[in-house]
């Protein structure tokens, strides 16, 4: 085999040899495109203070990635099956990395925002790429060793983030946290080069860019008006962005069903073990990402925890990604995809309720075991619902499988942190109001209830206030961690509850092992070879 792989994977006899030095790189490239929004947590507050953000500025900032990210895995997933996957993949690594450079530099929130939207774009590139590679290089007794890799490195990558991010604001400003992409999305390029062999689609034919089109027009609405609406509130732009995604999904279905080669067959859908991973995978993105969003604030906040702490801390729910993944992997061979898949989403749904009983007093300890079970639950469930989503793609749709795959993924988190994060800032909002509403003067309430930073930095400005003193400033302190708690657990109850609906709807639709197709009936979309 020569150093530069060039045999495509297609016209391969055996399984490609360097195979497990492909899927590293792949799992590198995956590692940089998640951590791209983990680190922000950590980032946040020295952005806020540095540029002067306000909520709806922060909240740009992270919808600057996330809009095109889920709007466009679809398509760029398409284009890559029909012209070169690990082109892509080196594509989308390369914008992602000129999106980090040029975030590290500015300092202007507009600027940051189109930043971060770059890096979304390759992103958006990248993340299809590294599921349809997966699933071309990988023989099918092997692949889910591997998608378990990949999910697992999804879960590292929500720790490593908050941690490298941590450590480099010890000494370096937030523009450190994009920078630190450059290097990684260099080594993955020369990885992919090296070790990853090209592979395109046979025989794909013209690319809907009909459906394309309208599937980007859909899905960045749906997701703008999600993140938009809850927490800016149901005015003109959320309201009209709400419609459009509806209009646009319609057309988008009637399109795609007359089509003689649609973008995605939503005939799919009527599959029951595509559709009920489909379903697996956007509300567990939903309870997860909302939870570990207000928790680490807490712990940032509520708790004091530098960003370098709060990264320490997340640690343990990167370690029980592994340990469920180690476990699914022995086990879905045995007990099904339907078992695996119920119990992350029952575990999952366990760990959001206990963080019900977060009080203003509630320590580390009181968070240790909720995201030991988000994390279990993720290496339990994420990975067979992932494999049983690829394996419903012929080989010519990989990379439309792998956008399928990640735009739940996607818009599962974008709902959670939109959704519960709204349900936090009204519940934490109605509560400061009822416990200091009547000893502030109105601008400082407003800006203290604006979220549970605001509120502790008016209690700051109070201390250093002669005419208040240090009794009222801990007085106003205590009452915003007592709020923030109020939200933490009234926000906990319903997103467990939504979780449990969405638990009991995928355990409906999954079908149990012993369902059978009918005789001589082929299941649309399945895979002509393996």
């Amino acid at each position: 085999m020569p150093l530069l792989a060039t045999t495509p994977v297609e016209k391969m006899t055996g399984p490609y040899a360097r195979r497990w030095w492909a899927l590293l790189v792949l799992c590198l490239s995956l590692l940089i495109v998640v951590m791209a929004n983990t680190s922000l947590i950590v980032a946040a507050p020295a952005m806020t203070a540095d540029l002067g953000l306000s909520s709806s500025d922060l909240q740009w900032v992270i919808d600057g990635y996330t809009v095109p990210y889920a709007a466009l895995m679809l398509v760029l997933g398409s284009i890559g099956d029909k012209y070169s996957r690990r082109g892509a993949l080196i594509t989308g690594l390369v914008i992602f990395a000129g999106g980090s450079v040029m975030g590290s530099l500015v300092e202007e929130t507009g600027l940051v925002v189109a930043a971060r939207a770059v890096m979304g774009v390759g992103a958006a590139v990248v993340m299809p790429a590294t599921l349809s590679l997966l699933v071309a290089v990988f023989p099918k007794g092997e692949r889910a060793r591997a998608i378990t890799a990949w999910t697992a490195t999804s879960g590292l990558a929500i720790a490593v983030g908050p941690l490298v991010a941590g450590w480099l604001l010890e000494d370096h400003s937030w523009g450190s946290t994009f920078l630190v992409n450059v290097p990684i999305a260099v080594a993955a390029v020369v990885g992919a080069l090296l070790l990853v062999p090209p592979s395109k689609a046979a025989g794909m034919g013209r690319i809907d860019y009909v459906g394309g089109l309208l599937s980007i027009v859909s899905v960045g609405s749906l997701v703008y008006a999600t993140i938009e609406g809850p927490h800016f509130g149901w005015g003109a732009g959320p309201v009209a962005a709400a419609v459009v995604a509806g209009v646009g999904l319609v057309a988008f279905v009637w399109w795609e069903l007359r089509h003689p080669h649609p973008m995605l067959d939503v005939r799919r859908f009527l599959l029951r073990p595509f559709s009920g991973s489909m379903l697996a995978v956007l509300f567990f993105f939903f309870g997860t990402y909302g939870a570990i969003y207000y928790a680490t604030q807490f712990l940032q906040f509520v708790l004091g925890y530098g960003a370098l702490e709060t990264g320490v801390r997340l640690l343990p729910l990167a370690g029980a990604v592994f340990v469920g993944a180690a476990v699914t992997g022995k086990l879905t061979p045995r007990l099904g995809v339907k078992a695996m898949v119920g119990s992350g989403m029952v575990i999952g749904t366990v760990g959001v309720f206990l963080l019900v009983l977060i009080e203003k007093d509630s320590a580390y300890a009181d968070f240790l075991a909720p995201m030991l079970l988000l994390g279990l639950a993720i290496g339990l469930s994420v990975s067979p619902a992932t494999d049983t989503i690829m394996g419903s793609f012929p080989e010519s749709e990989l990379g439309v499988g792998g956008g399928a795959n990640d735009t739940a993924l996607e818009l599962g988190g974008s709902l959670g942190i939109a959704v519960l994060g709204s349900l936090l800032g009204t519940a934490y909002r109605d509560e400061l109001a009822g416990l200091a509403g009547d000893r502030l003067p109105a601008a400082a309430l407003d800006t203290a209830q604006d979220s549970v930073g605001g509120g502790l930095a008016v209690a700051e400005r109070l201390a250093t206030n002669p005419a208040a003193g240090p009794r009222q400033a801990e007085a106003l302190a205590d009452a915003v961690n007592q709020s923030f708690a109020h939200g933490v657990a009234t926000t906990s109850l319903v997103g467990g509850i939504i979780m449990a609906a969405g638990t009991l709807i995928v355990l409906a639709v999954l079908p149990g092992r012993r369902a059978r197709q009918r005789p001589g009936e082929k299941p649309a979309g399945a895979r002509e070879t393996e």
